[in-house]
């Protein structure tokens, strides 16, 4: 597999463009696409979930998209040194209900020298809302570069 760009180590700038790849691709509800960012043997826990793999990362994903619908995904960067890369998130989805949820969470990236994932660790919370409180309204795929972040949301 070729390179990812950005590569590490990482600067404000190159920090931040990977975190944007990583939400417009999570916005994109593909698994196969979003697993390919990760290495072939990349370790995750994600909330109480440990696995690797980029087998099982899709795996993840697809039993994910099909209970949280709707997604819609807001990334930004906390901090960033050489190869990692630390961001907080904040999503929103629906169940089957049509119950609506905002979820929470910081992520810790660290990456291969050819710009892959091989490590994600991410802790995440969920809060109930009406369906009045929702923030993130772009229509489904990539957030709009002109759509407020977690910062103007205050978030």
């Amino acid at each position: 597999m070729s390179d990812r760009p950005p590569l590490p180590p990482f600067t404000k700038e190159s920090a931040a463009k990977k975190a944007r790849m990583a939400e417009d691709a999570w916005n994109s509800r593909d698994p196969a696409r979003v697993a390919l960012a990760y290495t072939q043997d990349s370790r995750w826990r994600n909330r109480s979930e440990f696995f690797e793999g980029r087998e099982r990362i899709e795996e993840f994903l697809n039993r994910k998209w099909k209970r949280e619908l709707d997604y819609r995904l807001i990334k930004s960067v906390w901090a960033f040194e050489a190869n990692r890369i630390a961001v907080r998130f904040a999503y929103e989805w629906h169940n089957d209900s049509g119950d609506w949820f905002r979820s929470y969470g910081n992520e810790q990236w660290e990456f291969d020298e050819a710009g892959l994932m091989r490590r994600r660790e991410a802790s995440i919370n969920d809060l109930d809302i009406a369906l009045n409180d929702r923030l993130f309204l772009w229509p489904l795929g990539p957030r709009p570069a002109d759509h407020p972040g977690l910062d103007e949301f205050g978030l």
